[in-house]
């Protein structure tokens, strides 16, 4: 049984549709990233869990409990959700301890139960007295993540809770707050447009695009076997070259011969290849160097072979130059997807 179940939900404003047709299982106990670009409904279907929106149709259940879209709709203060917004949102006249403690009930906002929220989200307990002011960006984050889950919440909500941070203090946080959310067996939903996010903490990935669910599964799943190709290129940063089907699980491109996951369904096929999966390899092809970008323990290699763009993430300390002839092969299979039907 899922904790939470989204079904068919659809939601439009005016003449924009929000959602259509959102269907998502989240088991107990997990973490699940919701993955997308602006504007692609993330937020929307948040707001639709919390109940601060209600659904045009479909239904969405915690447990086997129906909150929306089936007769009577469970009031937002029902829910039994926990919700941290991007900013953590903390009162600014109220301490650590007031800001956690301000969803239970009298008796337990003293005690035990704020120092255990504190060790929680890895704080010090000296923490209790402080002023929002005096906490770090990430530190405000891991308090309105205690103050989610002091109530014992059915779903704790997260929106984009670390884009404000920055790089270094982001990561730091987010495996915090996905470690807290774990040892709580809180079930989780993080909504995000950072894919290595996504990828790096959540259990399942969920990607919206413009409104529609593409594709839901584990991480590697989605990065490994994607949908389609704007998906490949949206999660896995992979580029696309044109090919032509050959004998059994094989094609032709650019690259020569590559073999693929799958026999291609059609001729004339788009294939998909991940930067990880293009390496250096004097036994290649020959390629030109356009662009390098170098961040330290890899770089990113902007390259063109027979009039095709690719990319190929390398060891930073081998990294060719910009303007050097390299030569390079495909390392693994890829995916082949049917080739746009041209007018």
């Amino acid at each position: 049984m899922s904790a939470l179940t989204i079904t068919k939900v659809r939601k439009a404003f005016t003449d924009t549709v929000a959602l259509d047709d959102v269907s998502l299982h989240v088991p107990h106990g997990s973490l699940t990233a919701v993955l997308g670009p602006s504007g692609c409904g993330k937020t929307t279907l948040l707001r639709l869990i919390a109940g601060f929106l209600a659904p045009d149709a479909g239904t969405i259940a915690f447990d086997d409990r129906v909150v929306a879209g089936a007769g009577r709709p469970v009031p937002p203060q029902d829910r039994k959700v926990g919700y941290v917004p991007q900013e953590g949102a903390l009162f600014p006249h109220l301490d650590v301890a007031g800001n956690i403690g301000f969803g239970l009930p009298r008796a337990e906002r003293v005690g035990d139960r704020i120092d255990e929220m504190l060790d929680l989200v890895e704080l010090p307990r000296s923490f209790r007295s402080r002023q929002p002011h005096e906490l770090s960006g990430g530190q405000q984050q891991r308090v309105a993540l205690a103050r989610a889950l002091a109530p014992g919440p059915t779903v704790v909500l997260l929106d984009e809770p670390f884009s404000s941070l920055d790089a270094s203090l982001r990561e730091s946080t987010g495996r915090a707050v996905a470690r807290a959310l774990r040892a709580a067996h809180a079930t989780g939903l993080l909504v995000t447009h950072d894919q290595s996010e996504a990828l790096s903490l959540a259990d399942q990935v969920a990607v919206l695009r413009e409104g529609r669910l593409i594709q839901a599964g584990s991480p590697a799943d989605v990065y490994l076997t994607p949908h389609d190709p704007e998906l490949a290129r949206f999660v896995g940063g992979a580029t696309s070259l044109e090919g032509r089907a050959g004998a059994g699980s094989t094609a032709t491109c650019a690259l020569g011969t590559v073999t693929l996951t799958h026999p291609a369904s059609a001729d004339d096929v788009v294939l998909v290849i991940r930067p990880d999966q293009v390496v250096l390899d004097t036994a290649g092809v020959d390629a030109h160097v356009d662009e390098v970008s170098f961040y330290g323990h890899d770089a990113a290699i902007r390259l063109t072979v027979g009039g095709a763009a690719l990319v190929a993430r390398v060891s930073g300390p081998s990294a060719p130059a910009a303007g050097d002839s390299v030569r390079i092969s495909v390392r693994g299979a890829v995916h082949a997807y049917p080739a746009p039907v041209r007018d």
